[in-house]
């Protein structure tokens, strides 16, 4: 498998493109709980598919980059991205996965995107493994899975690269008092502890999907309304997280910015930080977030230095 840091792309593979749609890569047909029993007992589904499975139910929507790196994380083997692949095929020719790609004028998409079909849900479920997917999860538009498969890159770049990784919340769950709603943070969240001491970091995804910049001012009032009434223990966090906006790239983080100042929705109770897809293949973290600082009446960008991030 190629290394993070030898990948030379120039544009994040989950930035939106214009006119893009998802393309339906799966098994059309019916296959039956009688056959795919008959593959587990003679030992064509083994206990990495089913690892494999449980990978792909906590994420929702994954690629098998992605896969084949979780698995490694969690001391499972997966011999080559190439083996791995020849799994997939066998989950998606059993209507138990089901794959999609992305198409646009610029053509096909280089990756593959699984996600569950209606036979992962009953394995699952038979093996007493909490499953909350529904048919209606697979028809989500091209804007909320690449804002989930960027959330996946983020927080495997956690696990991998950073030695004060604790653990990780693909879908954190945070309530905004005032507003009474409550949220997802579209990329996750992390928790990192070093000397005993632990801090959590909550991902927000920002795609330049249509209509972005209300979309994004909207969810900064809910984020804003959350830390403005923060007590310690709301929503799961035993200290006041820090937000972190993932952009699509350098100027769309500043166009992010400027949106968040031109709508007043800067948050007093934290530093905001930015940073990239793209970002995140660096070989350390440490230098991966910036922030924007007002030097004599402008704004300047400002590398942040996190020690904390470091291997």
């Amino acid at each position: 498998m190629v290394e993070d840091n030898e990948i030379k792309a120039q544009v994040s593979p989950f930035a939106i493109r214009e006119g893009e749609i998802k393309t339906f890569d799966g098994k059309d047909g019916y296959v039956s709980m009688n056959q795919i029993v008959h593959k587990i007992n003679i030992g064509h589904i083994t206990d990495i598919h089913f690892a494999i499975l449980e990978l792909v139910n906590e994420f929702e929507f994954i690629t098998s980059r992605q896969l084949f790196q979780m698995l490694q994380i969690k001391g499972i083997d997966p011999k080559s991205q190439d083996k791995l692949n020849n799994k997939l095929e066998q989950l998606v020719k059993c209507k138990i996965l089901t794959r999609y790609y992305f198409t646009s004028d610029e053509g096909k998409g280089i990756y593959r995107i699984y996600c569950l079909e209606k036979m992962g849900k009953y394995l699952l479920t038979s093996k007493e493994i909490e499953c909350k997917w529904q048919p209606s999860d697979n028809t989500k538009p091209v804007s909320m899975i690449k804002k989930r498969l960027a959330g996946n890159q983020t927080i495997i770049a956690y696990l991998r690269k950073v030695k004060a990784f604790d653990s990780y919340t693909v879908k954190p769950a945070i309530t905004a008092k005032v507003a009474g709603k409550i949220f997802k943070a579209t990329g996750g969240a992390v928790k990192l502890t070093k000397n005993s001491k632990s801090i959590q970091f909550v991902f927000e995804i920002i795609r330049r999907e249509d209509e972005w910049e209300k979309k994004l001012v909207d969810k900064m009032r809910l984020y804003k309304d959350f830390y403005e009434n923060f007590q310690l223990g709301d929503s799961g966090f035993s200290t006041m997280p820090q937000l972190i906006l993932i952009c699509e790239d350098d100027k769309h983080m500043a166009e992010t910015f400027k949106e968040i100042v031109k709508n007043n929705v800067e948050i007093p109770q934290i530093k905001l930080y930015l940073s990239t897809d793209l970002k995140q293949n660096n070989e350390t973290l440490e230098n991966t977030l910036i922030e924007f600082k007002l030097v004599d009446g402008k704004y300047k960008v400002e590398n942040v230095e996190l020690k904390l991030l470091g291997m």
